[in-house]
């Protein structure tokens, strides 16, 4: 059996967290919505959360790791403001896919970090 799209979205973000790369972190987010758009943002910001807390559990809270997972917990917690603010405009349950539209209209915080 193939691992779950939610498996699938937290191995890609401890990958791009521990990547070393700042360009890969902060496109995260974006380059998430953009592989799973049909998928729930509330699974999204599961996956950040748990990538976080994964990585925080295996590496600890020394130095570069610490900033991986820190990372991870304020893109998560971003995602999670964005999320609650297109729930508020009407459309439940929201989906990755909304996000673009929303940062293109609302907030392009996720399109331009």
């Amino acid at each position: 059996m193939g691992k779950s799209a939610l498996d699938a979205m937290t191995e890609h973000a401890i990958a791009e967290l521990l990547s070393g790369s700042d360009a890969r972190r902060r496109a995260l987010v974006r380059d998430m919505v953009q592989r799973w758009p049909g998928e729930s943002a509330l699974k999204l910001i599961f996956a950040l959360t748990s990538a976080a807390a994964e990585i925080e559990d295996m590496f600890g809270s020394d130095g570069e790791s610490h900033r991986a997972h820190a990372l991870g917990y304020k893109l998560s917690a971003l995602l999670a403001a964005d999320v609650y603010a297109l729930e508020a405009m009407g459309p439940t349950p929201v989906r990755a896919r909304y996000l673009l539209h929303f940062w293109r209209r609302v907030d392009p915080y996720f399109l331009e970090l």
